[in-house]
């Protein structure tokens, strides 16, 4: 699929190193996702721009 490039970043509840695929068709978003490895919800913020990731962050809910 176009636009969803792989991004590594680490979990904030487990501290494993896990994949992620991001739409790169909207500008800024957040949205929540559950780690592959501990099953915790990641929320996540990206910012991207020109079809790539500029940032991305993880944090837990309560955060």
């Amino acid at each position: 699929m176009r636009n969803l490039p792989p991004e590594t970043i680490q979990c904030p509840y487990c501290g494993e190193q896990i994949e992620v695929f991001v739409d790169c068709s909207v500008s800024e978003q957040a949205y929540v996702e559950d780690c592959s490895v501990c099953c915790r919800p990641i929320v996540f913020s990206v910012i991207s721009s020109a079809g790539e990731v500029v940032s991305i962050e993880g944090r837990t809910e309560d955060e």
